[in-house]
């Protein structure tokens, strides 16, 4: 039997949805719980009574009346927002305390003999202090005793490129939003700022003043007049204070002046300081040289600056290609703080392998050594750093004047591009003419014009050329004697150079049917320089007769041949006078010498003559390793070493190799 639908009091039919005992219970998920844990009561929130109150028993009355109020519905530990309301003024737990009764924060201090202090805080709330105003200044003081000025902001301040850049993108922005503001001056701007409500105008980026840069004292008090005359004609420049956007030049002086010192003083100071106070003008700087001169640029940093100054990536050959590449990437890749190596030092060769590795650094200044291997445009040598990404050029060479203008031209068009002009235009505007000038037929016309386009030439690149001659250092240096000796040949060379000159060889040279006279040439200094230079008897025919009794024949010069057989001294005049040279100067002196030939052949001589005189000596030619040349070198300037003499050849040693341990020298053949 259906079981009838429910209705109300009045009779009508209740519908299903609204039917009471459907929503009995709410719909509980399903869950791990218990049927008992499920029906178990849940905890009551306990009613907090504060008994410990001066009206205690006014509340119990209260709180009792309250119980006997509550219907029986309501949840039993809830309060009331009339009753919250009621509670804040009842109880003074929301009340703040009085400011005295606030204790003060103090911030304990001690002293060094064990005092505390309390130290009562400002009332400044924190995090909104202003900061602290910085004066901009120099890196070293230019009012010090002899201190040297590079740069005065007082009198050779003038807007650089870059600042004249930097003032142009502001004008630029400052211009926009001002058009901006017109534009919408008559309508409403919900995004408006508090200055710009306020009425205030726009506060300008305060402009930081210059500060003067001064060279380091370490080097200022060694730097003679003439050096410091060079350093700051390298440094106008090198920041284009000279002629404008141009910031290369040619280091020209004689060898002894100290290019070196000047290009280290220039170096130390574009790295450390700037006209822009605790900026410095450049990061990084390369020094491209002879790989003899690699080790000896870094020893000079050293000496100059001190050990610990500075940090140098001197590449010497050292090592493997994959670690040389390692080495090259990390600096190429380091910036600002992160440069702990400014310096690199490497070779041209070198170099030029490891342009693609540099082609993406920017480099701060670029120093040229021994520049004049620059005067070719066309060589790989010149392109490779001509491509880097470096707009301060240093050259450094000691004859930069050259017979072809093309090549003074490469050297010129290197330190400061395109000033001259493209090639072409060189030869137009200069070249052309002064060729044509220079010819011996040239008419008055063309010779004055060749006047007028060398002095015009001149009054250019006499800006970014310094050249000063030895004729400075007489005041600093002990009086330099030069000697000419003139050595009679012996009887034996004697007999031997009759024998050539009247042999049918010379005579078909004199008549004009020989083409071989440089070959000649060669036969003779080697027979005035000693006859065992010579290949006898073949380099003579009929000498056969005139060798002496003992020579050794063709062969016996090489270095390892008879190493330690003595040398006739008598067969040669010049040897002769050398020998009692050396003797006497090492029995009655302290002092150091440095013997130079042009051959190898006679610096086996010398070598023979030392071991059999048990003279100490060192030995430097071009089969020596780039690597062990400096280490002699070292060896031999130190004043406490043994060695008495070094064995130079005139082409390894003409790189810049600084000997300053010998005090006398012997050019054994000059004629070259």
């Amino acid at each position: 039997m259906l079981k009838g639908a429910p209705t109300t009091a009045d009779g009508k039919v209740v519908d299903r949805l609204q039917e009471s005992t459907r929503v009995y219970k709410p719909f509980k998920p399903p869950s791990v719980l218990t049927n008992t844990e499920r029906n178990h009561p849940q905890r009551k929130r306990k009613r907090i009574s504060y008994k410990e109150q001066t009206n205690e028993n006014s509340d119990d009355d209260e709180d009792n009346g309250r119980k006997r109020n509550k219907k029986k519905g309501d949840n039993d530990g809830m309060y009331t927002e009339e009753e919250l309301k009621a509670a804040i003024k009842k109880y003074p737990v929301y009340k703040p305390k009085p400011f005295d009764m606030v204790r003060r924060f103090s911030m304990p201090t001690m002293r060094k003999n064990g005092e505390v202090v309390q130290l009562v805080p400002t009332g400044i709330a924190l995090g909104i202090r202003p900061p602290a105003t910085v004066i901009p200044r120099p890196l070293h003081d230019p009012m010090e005793d002899h201190a040297i000025v590079l740069y005065d902001p007082t009198i050779d301040d003038r807007e650089t490129e870059e600042e004249k850049m930097e003032r142009e993108k502001e004008e630029a922005k400052e211009r926009a939003a001002r058009e901006a503001e017109e534009k919408t001056s008559g309508m409403y701007n919900p995004h408006k700022s508090l200055r710009a409500l306020l009425g205030e105008g726009k506060d300008k980026k305060a402009k930081i003043p210059k500060v003067p840069v001064v060279i380091d004292p370490r080097l200022s008090k060694v730097l003679r007049p003439h050096q410091v005359e060079g350093v700051k004609f390298l440094y106008k420049c090198a920041t284009g204070m000279m002629v404008e956007n141009q910031y290369g030049c040619i280091m020209a002086d004689e060898m002894g002046l100290g290019k070196t010192l000047q290009c280290i003083a220039l170096l130390w100071t574009l790295i450390k300081q700037s006209p822009h106070p605790g900026k410095p003008a450049i990061e990084k700087c390369i020094i491209a040289c002879p790989a003899s001169l690699v080790k000896n640029w870094a020893n000079e940093l050293v000496k100059w600056l001190g050990r610990d100054a500075i940090s140098v990536l001197a590449i010497d050959g050292k090592g493997g290609k994959a670690e040389l590449i390692e080495k090259v990437t990390r600096w190429v890749e380091a910036r600002g703080r992160n440069v702990t190596q400014p310096v690199m030092i490497v070779s041209y060769e070198t170099l030029r392998t490891l342009s693609p590795y540099l082609a993406s650094c920017s480099i701060g200044l670029l120093l040229c050594d021994e520049g004049h291997r620059l005067k070719n445009s066309e060589s790989l040598t010149f392109r490779a750093l001509n491509a880097l990404d470096v707009k301060r050029r240093v050259i450094l060479t000691g004859t930069p004047i050259q017979n072809d203008l093309s090549e003074y031209f490469s050297l010129l068009n290197f330190a400061n591009p395109n000033f001259l002009g493209t090639r072409e235009e060189f030869r137009k505007n200069f070249e052309n003419a002064i060729i044509r000038g220079r010819d011996a037929d040239a008419t008055s016309e063309v010779q004055a014009e060749c006047e007028k386009k060398l002095k015009e030439l001149g009054n250019l690149v006499t800006k970014f050329i310094i050249r000063r001659t030895n004729d400075l250092l007489s005041k600093y240096l002990p009086v330099k004697y030069e000697h000419v000796v003139f050595c009679r040949l012996s009887e034996f060379q004697l007999a031997l150079y009759r024998l050539f000159i009247s042999s049918p060889e010379i005579k078909a040279l004199l008549r004009g049917t020989e083409s071989q006279p440089l070959k000649a040439i060669n036969i003779l200094k080697k027979l005035c320089n000693h006859p065992e230079l010579l290949n006898l008897p073949d380099d003579l025919r009929g000498s056969e007769k005139l060798i002496p009794e003992g020579f050794g024949g063709a062969g016996t010069t090489g270095r390892n041949k008879n190493k330690h057989q003595a040398v006739n001294c008598a067969w040669g005049g010049k040897f002769v006078v050398l020998e009692r040279f050396l003797h006497q100067i090492r029995t009655t002196t302290n002092d150091k010498i440095v013997l130079i030939s042009n051959y190898t052949q006679t610096l086996d001589l010398f070598e023979k003559l030392c071991r059999s005189q048990q003279y100490g000596f060192f030995r430097l030619d071009g089969t020596m390793s780039i690597t062990k040349r400096q280490k002699l070198v070292d060896q031999f300037n130190d004043p406490n070493g043994k060695e008495f003499v070094f064995l130079l050849s005139s082409k390894a040693g003409g790189c810049g190799i600084n000997l300053i341990g010998a005090n006398r020298l012997i050019l054994f053949d000059p004629g070259k």
